[in-house]
């Protein structure tokens, strides 16, 4: 495992001195296992390192030659990494065009509504009713001829 790798799961923190010191005296500790020594190597070389891969070190080296976890940590910082940002679909990114083209129309109509001509909003014959009550007044205008004058 590739202790740059910025995807590396859980807490990952700046490789100190104090802990590149520790690293390269646990890569040379036979007593640790070859695998342990070689990550231990591979992590003293790198920037940032993965908390649990240096605690586990730690808890594999001698008791009388490892130093405390708290000044082993002391001055390193945590190192975050941001997530990818996520990608939008094509259904959303056209709903999301149609909708700014409503509002810088909506925009625009706000702008412009003093120097418009307004719109004549009532039609004649709009409604049902409008309808029936000329249809009615035609139809008794043109049977009683009477009523017209």
């Amino acid at each position: 495992m590739s202790s740059d790798d910025p995807n590396q799961p859980g807490l990952v923190i700046t490789v100190t001195e104090s802990i590149r010191l520790f690293l390269l005296a646990a890569s040379n500790d036979r007593r640790l296992s070859e695998e342990l020594r070689e990550l231990a190597l591979t992590l003293s070389s790198a920037a940032n390192a993965p908390y649990k891969q240096i605690r586990s070190i730690w808890m594999e080296s001698a008791f009388d030659t490892r130093p405390e976890l708290i000044s082993l940590f002391s001055g390193s910082n945590f190192v975050f990494t941001s997530p990818k940002p996520r990608e939008k679909s094509e259904e959303l990114k056209e709903r999301l065009r149609k909708l700014k083209e409503l509002a810088e129309r909506k925009e625009y109509q706000e702008l412009v509504k003093d120097i418009t001509p307004k719109k004549d909003l009532n039609e004649p014959f709009s409604t049902y009713k409008d309808q029936i009550g000329f249809g009615l007044q035609s139809l008794t205008l043109n049977r009683c001829p009477q009523l017209r004058d």
